[in-house]
C-alpha cells in the first residue's frame, strides 16, 4: 500500500474518497480558483514559516522520492538544525516534513498550516508524520502546528514571529498512534479489492473537514440528488433529513404532508410544491417606501492576504480594491461611477477618499448583503481618521436589498428556498444570467478577487485586458441591483 501524508487524510475523511483517487480519479471534480487559490495560499504561508528556523535548507522537490530522502539522510547525518520538506518512507507510507528541527539527537516535527486554528484534521496530518518517523527510529522530541495568527497587525515591518502561532499537539498525536495501524489496515482492506468501490453513503463527511472533491459524483452521478432537495431544507445529518433520506426520500414533492417540520420548513416545502410565488405586498411597499432618491447601489470587490503586506492590515483581512456604483434618480435616469486600484499598492486610502467623494453623507445607499459592505467601510473607517466621519455616515445610511427575500416577502419557486442573489437574480431578472456569462475574463467574485491578487505577474497588455474585466463585471453587479429593484417596484404597477 502506496500513501501519502494527503492520502492518509483524505481516508481519513472518506475511506471511498481515497479509493476514488488511487482507482478512478477521473470521476473527481478538479479544483476551482477558489481552491486553486487555498492551495498556493499554502504553499505562499508554508515557505514563509520556514523563516521561523532560519538556519536550514529545503530537500529539493522531485518525483524521485528517493532522492528526496537520500537528501534528508544526507542533511541529517551532516547534523544540519533545520530541514524543510525532509521526507521519509516507512512500509510505503511517504510523508514530507514541512520543518524539522534536530537537537542533541532529537527531532521535532512542524506542520505549517494557513488556516487561523488547529482543526482535527490537522492533528491526522502529523500523526501518521510522527507514525512514519517513530517506526524509523528517530527519537521524536515534539510535534506542532504552525498557523496563522488572525489577531496580528502589521506595523511599519512584518513581525513573523508575531504572525505565526506554534501550537504543541505533541499529547494528542501520541495519543492517536495506537489507531494509526488499524486505520491503514482498513485502508488497505479498501484498496485491496481495485474493482469494486467502497460502500459507503453520503453524510456529512461529504463537506468536513472540505468539500470532497468526489462529492459531484456521489450526489449527482450515482444517486442523482437534484441541485435542491431536501438537504436544502433540512441541515445535512439533522435527524429529520436523515429520517427521510432513510425513507428513500429525496425530491421535496415526496415530503408527506404531515411530515413534522418547522413552520419556516413547511413554508419552504409548500412554496416548492405549489410551484406559486409568494409576494407580501405590503411589507415590501414599507421596505421600498423608506429607500430616498438619488439611491446609491453599492458593490465592493475584495481580496485577501495571508501575510499582510501593508500596515494596520490583519491575515485574510478583506481588501478592498474595486467599487461600482449605480446611481438611480426618482426620474429612472442613471450615473455610473466606479474605482479599480492598480496593483501592487495599497490603495486603501485613494479607494475611501474616491469613495466620500462619490457618496454624499445623507443619501441612501443600497447593497446586497448589507453586512459585507458595512464591514469594509468600518474597517476604512478605523484605518484613517480624517475620512473616519463621512465613512461612518455612509454606514449608517447603507440598507440592504436583500432584505424582502432574507425574510420571506418575495419568494419565487426558482429561488429554491435561497435569498442569495445567485437564485434571486435570475429569478427576477431571467436576462442577466446570460449576461453574467457573456463576461470574458470575470464572471464571478471568486474569480475577481484571484485575478486582483495576481495581477501583478502578468505583462502589461494582458494586466489591461484583466482590468477591464474587472470592471465590466462589477459594473454588472450594481446594475444588476437596480434591476432587482425595479422588479420589486414593478409589483405595484
Amino acid at each position: 500500500m502506496n500513501l501519502s501524508k494527503s492520502l492518509y487524510t483524505k481516508g481519513i475523511q472518506c475511506p471511498k474518497s481515497l479509493w476514488l483517487k488511487k482507482y478512478k480519479p477521473n470521476v473527481l471534480t478538479p479544483p476551482d480558483e477558489s481552491a486553486q487559490a487555498i492551495f498556493d495560499t499554502g504553499n505562499i504561508v508554508g515557505d514563509f514559516a520556514c523563516q521561523l528556523f532560519p538556519d536550514g535548507k529545503e530537500v529539493p522537490f522531485t518525483r524521485e522520492y528517493d532522492e528526496m530522502i537520500a537528501t534528508t539522510k544526507k542533511w541529517l547525518d551532516e547534523k544540519l538544525s533545520s530541514i524543510y520538506e525532509a521526507t521519509f518512507t516507512y512500509e510505503g507510507i511517504l510523508v514530507m516534513v514541512d520543518i524539522l528541527t534536530i537537537s542533541e539527537g532529537e527531532v521535532s516535527i512542524y506542520e505549517v498550516k494557513s488556516s487561523t486554528e488547529v482543526k482535527d484534521i490537522y492533528l491526522h496530518d502529523v500523526s501518521i508524520q510522527y507514525y512514519v518517523l517513530n517506526n524509523l527510529g528517530y527519537k521524536i522530541k515534539s510535534a506542532h502546528v504552525v498557523h496563522i495568527n488572525n489577531e496580528y497587525v502589521r506595523g511599519d515591518e512584518l513581525d513573523i514571529y508575531e504572525l505565526f502561532k506554534i501550537v504543541d499537539v505533541t499529547s494528542e498525536v501520541e495519543t492517536m498512534q495506537t489507531n494509526i495501524p488499524n486505520i491503514l489496515k482498513e485502508f488497505e482492506t479498501y484498496l485491496s479489492d481495485k474493482e469494486n468501490e467502497p460502500n459507503i453513503d453520503i453524510g456529512k463527511h461529504c463537506n468536513k473537514p472540505y468539500e470532497c472533491d468526489a462529492k459531484n459524483y456521489c450526489w449527482k452521478v450515482q444517486r442523482e440528488i437534484p441541485d435542491y432537495s431536501i438537504f436544502n431544507i433540512f441541515n445535512l445529518g439533522s435527524k429529520k433529513q436523515i429520517e427521510l433520506y432513510n425513507q428513500g426520500i429525496i425530491n421535496i414533492a415526496d415530503i408527506p404532508q404531515d411530515f413534522d417540520m418547522t413552520a419556516n420548513q413547511k413554508q419552504a416545502v409548500e412554496n416548492y410544491k405549489s410551484k406559486v410565488s409568494y409576494i407580501d405586498k405590503e411589507n415590501i411597499k414599507a421596505f421600498l417606501e423608506n429607500l430616498t432618491y438619488p439611491i446609491y447601489h453599492l458593490d465592493f470587490e475584495t481580496y485577501q492576504q495571508a501575510i499582510p503586506q501593508y500596515k494596520g492590515l490583519k491575515p485574510f483581512e478583506q481588501i478592498p480594491f474595486q467599487y461600482s456604483l449605480h446611481i438611480e434618480h426618482e426620474d429612472g435616469t442613471l450615473e455610473h461611477k466606479e474605482y479599480l486600484a492598480q496593483d501592487g499598492v495599497d490603495s486603501r486610502y485613494e479607494l475611501a477618499q474616491k469613495l466620500c467623494d462619490d457618496i454624499p453623507t445623507d443619501v441612501t445607499v443600497l447593497a446586497y448583503n448589507m453586512s459585507f459592505e458595512k464591514g469594509v467601510i468600518k474597517r476604512l473607517a478605523n484605518s484613517f481618521a480624517d475620512l473616519e466621519t463621512h465613512l461612518l455616515s455612509i454606514n449608517e445610511n447603507i440598507q440592504d436589498l436583500m432584505t424582502p427575500f432574507q425574510k420571506k416577502w418575495y419568494v419565487t419557486p426558482s429561488m429554491n428556498g435561497s435569498y442569495s442573489i445567485k437564485y434571486v437574480l435570475p429569478s427576477l431578472v431571467p436576462e442577466f444570467e446570460k449576461a453574467y456569462k457573456d463576461l470574458v475574463g470575470v464572471q464571478n467574485g471568486s474569480q475577481a478577487m484571484n485575478a486582483f491578487a495576481n495581477m501583478s505577474k502578468l505583462e502589461e497588455g494582458e494586466k489591461m485586458k484583466l482590468r477591464s474585466s474587472l470592471l465590466q463585471y462589477c459594473k454588472l453587479d450594481t446594475l444588476a441591483m437596480v434591476k432587482v429593484l425595479e422588479r420589486l417596484k414593478n409589483i405595484f404597477l
